[in-house]
């Protein structure tokens, strides 16, 4: 190991400096090794395709085509090894990483089978209730009306999204977000102390939840890890406003004392700013759902484990924005039978307005700073 950080003092300059170290560490070793992941997402044609791509639309959109995902491979394992290797224990690391895995599992088997996939089909709701009545065998009906409930939560999830695709359905990716978030929320409240069964308040408040932060904390992994997804769609907008979060996580985590997740949030940022060095526009390949998720779902759970819950929507600000968007598209199309913006998320529908791509994420890693900067300064109290 680099040094040891339990035998550094919390909101120290020797801490800070290791950080640092980290940091650049992990952005060396990052981009020593990238040459290689982006010869082999080329190699095996793991590549942006536009038959289900709604979104690339237009001439410039549709120069994307053919572009490298799951680029966020270069950050899952450089943070996954160096976070083995120099920063591993139980109290504080383990699960991070353990539910990164998860949801960049996840996101890797939706980027492949949405290029190598073939096209899903699934029943519709009054299709299976139609089999739980007329169908010849009693079992199967039996079968159909138990499922029927899935049957229904999966009809009520496509709801959410626009195209089905040959990916992973919106009801199943739900159910393996709510396992990423509960590893966390079980870890929080059985394994750590009584204190993480309160909310943390700015400016000295708390607010005792005791069980019921468990799907608090569940709640934020998954709609993080969405709100991520959602927001990655222009050449360099997650990365550069990731920088931008996990940058103001390892300052509030130094604040905070803990001295593991001031070290793993160095960690990535140091991987993220290689990363975001080979996605600027034009991006030599793209994060994919391997990356959006698997960091969106790191972001919630290290701002829950330092105790600042409730500043996620600052530090995700724009992420959260980009969701909220979708959310007033998809109510507004589905109760309204109209659209409420252009093209949703937000950056679409400024894509249609005219505005650049270079613009528009310019403009977004701005406001990020600010808003960060603000939960920076909210959560010294």
């Amino acid at each position: 190991m680099l040094l040891n950080p339990s035998q550094i003092a919390p909101f120290s300059p020797e801490l800070f400096s290791l950080a640092l170290i980290y940091l650049i560490f992990s952005a060396i070793g990052a981009f020593i090794w990238s040459p290689l992941l982006i010869k082999f997402l080329y190699k095996y044609r793991i590549t942006r395709r536009g038959e289900f791509d709604f979104t690339l639309r237009g001439y410039e959109r549709k120069q994307k085509i053919g572009t490298p995902i799951m680029g966020g491979l270069l950050v899952v394992i450089t943070v996954t090894i160096i976070t083995f290797l120099f920063n591993w224990n139980r109290e504080n690391t383990y699960v991070p990483i353990a539910a990164m895995g998860v949801s960049a599992l996840l996101g890797a088997t939706d980027d492949l089978l949405n290029i190598f996939g073939h096209k899903r089909r699934l029943r519709k709701l009054d299709h299976v209730w139609r089999l739980v009545r007329v169908h010849k065998k009693w079992s199967a009906r039996w079968w159909y009306l138990c499922t029927l409930p899935w049957a229904a939560f999966r009809h009520l999830s496509a709801m959410l999204g626009s195209h089905p695709g040959k990916g992973i359905q919106v009801h199943e990716k739900l159910f393996f977000q709510f396992i990423a978030g509960a590893i966390p929320a079980w870890w929080i409240f059985y394994k750590l102390s009584s204190d993480w069964h309160s909310l943390w308040l700015p400016f000295n408040g708390q607010i005792a939840l005791g069980w019921w932060i468990i799907p608090l904390i569940i709640f934020f992994v998954m709609f993080t890890a969405n709100a991520v997804n959602i927001a990655d769609g222009l050449d360099g907008l997650a990365g550069g406003s990731l920088i931008i979060s996990f940058g103001g996580l390892m300052i509030m985590s130094w604040m905070a004392g803990r001295s593991s997740f001031a070290l793993l949030n160095a960690t990535i940022l140091g991987a993220l700013l290689t990363y975001t060095y080979f996605n600027v526009k034009p991006a030599r390949f793209q994060m994919g759902d391997i990356g959006s998720l698997a960091l969106g779902t790191l972001l919630a759970i290290n701002a829950i484990a330092i105790h600042r819950t409730v500043l996620i929507p600052l530090l995700g600000f724009v992420y959260y924005l980009e969701a909220t968007t979708v959310i007033i598209q998809v109510f507004f199309r589905r109760l309204l039978g109209r659209r409420f913006f252009k093209m949703a998320p937000l950056h679409h529908h400024f894509e249609f307005r005219g505005w650049s791509e270079e613009k528009i994420v310019m403009r977004f890693w701005l406001i990020q700073v600010f808003v960060v900067a603000v939960a920076i300064w909210i959560g010294m109290y």
